[in-house]
């Protein structure tokens, strides 16, 4: 079993920040790519950022420059700094993972999302 734990959300005002917490549990050998989703109300769910387990990052055009994704790869964790948020970074985020489980002899890889926190930014 695997879980993802994520924390940090809230309400801001435009202009703050906020620093959101992924933390994954259970039956891992290792972790791939992490990555943050959001999903605004009435909108798709998209990637904001992600970070392969070799650190390489990947960015939403419009959080560039003002979130950064980073990963502790011991502690299987994934941290998203946000700053200077806009009232449009309001959403719902997800943490996704994709995880090497053990299975007998052999392993299998699986994608897990968190339950999701919600970010407001509004005065």
């Amino acid at each position: 079993q695997v879980q993802l734990v994520e924390s940090g959300g809230g309400l801001v005002q435009p202009g703050g920040s906020l620093r959101l917490s992924c933390a994954a549990s259970g039956s891992i050998l290792s972790i791939n790519t992490m990555g943050w989703y959001r999903q605004a109300p009435g909108k798709q769910r998209e990637l904001v950022a992600s970070i392969t387990r070799g650190g390489s990052r990947n960015y939403v055009a419009s959080v560039k420059d003002r979130f950064t994704i980073s990963r502790d790869n011991l502690r299987n964790t994934a941290v998203l700094q946000m700053n200077s948020l806009k009232p449009e970074d309001t959403a719902v985020y997800y943490c996704n993972a994709d995880i090497r489980s053990p299975s007998g002899i052999g392993w299998f890889d699986k994608g897990y999302w968190g339950q999701g926190t919600q970010v407001t930014v509004s005065s």
